[in-house]
C-alpha cells in the first residue's frame, strides 16, 4: 500500500512550470475598493447601495472622492448615476384578484385559517352595525324618521335585530306604515268621540230646555 507521504516524495522533483501560475494584470493592479464610495453616493443621491452604479472607466476619479461634495460633482458629471427602479409588474396579481372576486381559488384546497380566522366575526359585526347607523343617520337626516324612531331602531340595530339593511329598510317602512295607521284611528277616535260629546251635549240642553218649560207652565 502506497502512503499519501510517497506519492509525494515521488511527484516532487517534478517542477510546475512557470507559465500555469496565473500573473497579476493591470486590471488587478487598478483594482480598488469603493465601498465608501458608493456609500457616500446612496447618502447624497437617496438611495440604497445596490441602485449606485459606478463608471468603471473612471475608477482613478472615483477613487478619490472621499466626501459628499466631491460625490455630488461626480454625480453631476455622470460618473456616479443611480440606476432604474426596476420594475415588477402586477398584471398577473390583478388577474389573480379579480378571479378571486368571483370566487376562484377559494377553495377548501386554499384555505390555510379557521373560518373566524379568515374573516373575524369581529369585522363582520362592525361592518354591519356601520352599514346600519349610517342608514339611519342617512333617513334621520333627511326626515324619512324621527328622533324617537331613530333611538329605537338604534338599540334594535344593536341587539343583533337586523341581519342586513334591507331587512331595516322593511321595518322602517312597516313601522311608518303601522304609525300612519295608529294616528289615523286615533284622529278617527278623536273625531268619534267629540262627535259623540256633541250629541251629548245637545241631549243635555233638549233636557234642560224641557225642564225648564215644564217648570214655566207650573
Amino acid at each position: 500500500m502506497i502512503s499519501r507521504r510517497n506519492v509525494t516524495n515521488a511527484f516532487s522533483h517534478f517542477e510546475c512550470p512557470t507559465n500555469i501560475i496565473r500573473q497579476p494584470t493591470v486590471a488587478d493592479i487598478k483594482m480598488v475598493n469603493l465601498r465608501t464610495q458608493k456609500r457616500l453616493a446612496a447618502s447624497v443621491v437617496g438611495c440604497g447601495k445596490r441602485k449606485i452604479w459606478l463608471d468603471p472607466n473612471e475608477m482613478n476619479e472615483i477613487s478619490n472622492a472621499n466626501s459628499r461634495q466631491t460625490i455630488r460633482k461626480l454625480v453631476s458629471d455622470g460618473l456616479i448615476i443611480r440606476k432604474p427602479v426596476t420594475m415588477h409588474s402586477r398584471a398577473r396579481a390583478r388577474e389573480l384578484n379579480e378571479a378571486r372576486r368571483i370566487g376562484r381559488h377559494r377553495g377548501l384546497g386554499k384555505r390555510k385559517g379557521t373560518k373566524d380566522a379568515r374573516m373575524p366575526s369581529q369585522v363582520l359585526w362592525m361592518r354591519r352595525m356601520r352599514v346600519l347607523r349610517r342608514l339611519l343617520v342617512r333617513y334621520r337626516a333627511a326626515g324619512k324618521i324621527d328622533k324617537h324612531l331613530y333611538h329605537e331602531l338604534y338599540h334594535l340595530s344593536k341587539g343583533n335585530t337586523f341581519k342586513h339593511k334591507r331587512a331595516l329598510v322593511e321595518h322602517i317602512q312597516k313601522a311608518k306604515a303601522e304609525r300612519q295607521r295608529e294616528r289615523v284611528l286615533k284622529e278617527e277616535m278623536d273625531a268619534k268621540r267629540a262627535k259623540n260629546k256633541a250629541l251629548r251635549e245637545r241631549r243635555a240642553e233638549r233636557v234642560e230646555a224641557k225642564r225648564t218649560a215644564l217648570e214655566a207652565q207650573e
